[in-house]
């Protein structure tokens, strides 16, 4: 027993021993630069950075430190240089302010920019007017949590995305505030990660950007007066829960657009006010499910290029179209829906709808094929043409049917 308790004893005081030191970098320590205190520094060692302005060029980090900042010290670019390069494990980058990156259309500047590294915690930071935010290449294990991102570019080939990931596997993205950027959150050939309860908005582009990334999940994020809200593309096996989409609005704007995706889930999401809640397109085996659509342009536009996706128990309120198709042929199932225009009846009292509904209308098909038709919105003849259709299909999908309608809303919150 006594030769445990001498082993544990002494384990403890080597790792005692290891606990690395703190340099203090400021103008009125004798360590006044970042660079010299990174020469300085041993693995395991803390720099804590008081307030100030350090304009330093490029400063590169290759060592498993923690660079903390004291009162969001300023790394400035002057409109010139990258502000921090990370090729490490190991390391925290916390409680910083990164003004003024240089900007270029062939070097993707950026104020972090982690290359070849692992298991790093960005976190705390603050970032206005810079190119790239932060910028991860082939690296895994990152952790991005409570940084505010905020530029003002007036053009996208001014600007590069908020938080930008490109050959990435299992990072988390929390909590972050993005605005004002090409695409808020960007990723490409990115797998197995997680992005929660992040604010994205007033981006050029996207405010969440998939291309090419499998298998990862976002969930409790606010998309809100983007270019347009999520992009989805070429991509299987994402997870997207309880996001709420908001005012995405445009000629060509979408709270989310889904284009040659699979085996996918979309959940418990609210789209309101966007020129289309859900555009998908080439989509194949996704479910959407408990999601709210309220006073949308389109809540759903469903291509006929999609097949064997399940629409079920979502809730339809005052949208102009509630679910619109470009074609005839019925290869999705359409189920257990609340329609706030469903004028059947339920004599047996059991909150389904006896006669099936139809969702798609003969004007909306219309407006489909010919977008100008739009004029005649709220048209006594639009009335009329609607009317007939319902009685007589010619151009809608005559299978194209929710069987069990629900007769009240939805309360999702139960």
């Amino acid at each position: 027993m006594k030769k445990v308790q001498f082993f544990l004893i002494t384990i403890i005081l080597s790792a005692l021993s290891l606990e690395g030191k703190t340099i203090r970098v400021g103008p009125s320590e004798s360590v006044t630069q970042i660079k010299q205190a990174i020469v300085m520094a041993q693995p395991g060692d803390t720099i804590l950075v008081r307030a100030g302005i350090y304009r330093e060029g490029n400063i590169i980090l290759q060592k498993s430190i923690v660079l903390i900042g004291e009162g969001y010290p300023v790394l400035d670019g002057e409109n010139e240089y990258e502000t921090l390069t990370v090729h490490a494990q190991h390391a925290v980058i916390k409680g910083l302010k990164f003004i003024n990156t240089g900007t270029g259309s062939i070097e993707d500047k950026a104020a972090i920019k982690i290359l070849d590294s692992e298991n790093l915690r960005i976190l705390n930071n603050q970032f206005e007017n810079t190119f790239f935010g932060i910028y991860l290449s082939n690296s895994s294990h990152i952790w991005i949590e409570n940084n505010e991102l905020k530029s003002e570019a007036e053009a996208e080939h001014q600007i590069g995305n908020g938080i930008h990931l490109w050959k990435c596997h299992h990072i988390t993205i929390n909590e972050n505030k993005i605005k004002g950027h090409r695409d808020g959150i960007y990723f490409e050939f990115v797998t197995n990660s997680l992005i929660t309860n992040n604010y994205s908005e007033g981006n050029m582009r996207y405010g969440l950007h998939f291309m090419f990334s499998h298998n990862d999940e976002y969930r409790d994020n606010t998309f809100i007066n983007n270019g347009a809200g999520v992009a989805v593309m070429y991509t299987k096996g994402v997870k997207m829960i309880n996001n709420h989409f908001i005012h995405n609005w445009g000629s060509s704007s979408y709270g989310l657009l889904l284009k040659d995706i699979s085996d996918s889930f979309v959940m418990g999401n609210e789209f309101v006010e966007n020129s289309v809640g859900v555009h998908a397109e080439g989509s194949s085996r996704i479910v959407f499910k408990e999601n709210e659509f309220i006073r949308n342009g389109y809540a759903f536009k469903l291509q006929a290029s999609c097949d064997d996706n399940v629409i079920e128990r979502n809730n339809f309120q005052q949208n102009t179209f509630d679910l619109v198709t470009n074609g005839s042929l019925v290869l999705n199932r359409i189920e257990s829906n609340y329609w706030d225009r469903y004028e059947g009846y339920d004599l047996n009292r059991d909150q389904v709808g006896d006669v099936p509904y139809r969702p798609i209308s003969m004007y909306g098909m219309i407006v489909e094929r010919m977008p100008t038709a739009v004029l005649l919105w709220r048209s006594f003849l639009v009335f009329l043409l609607d009317r007939a259709e319902k009685a007589i299909p010619v151009i809608t999908p005559e299978n194209l049917k929710d069987n069990l309608p629900a007769m009240k809303a939805y309360d999702f919150n139960k």
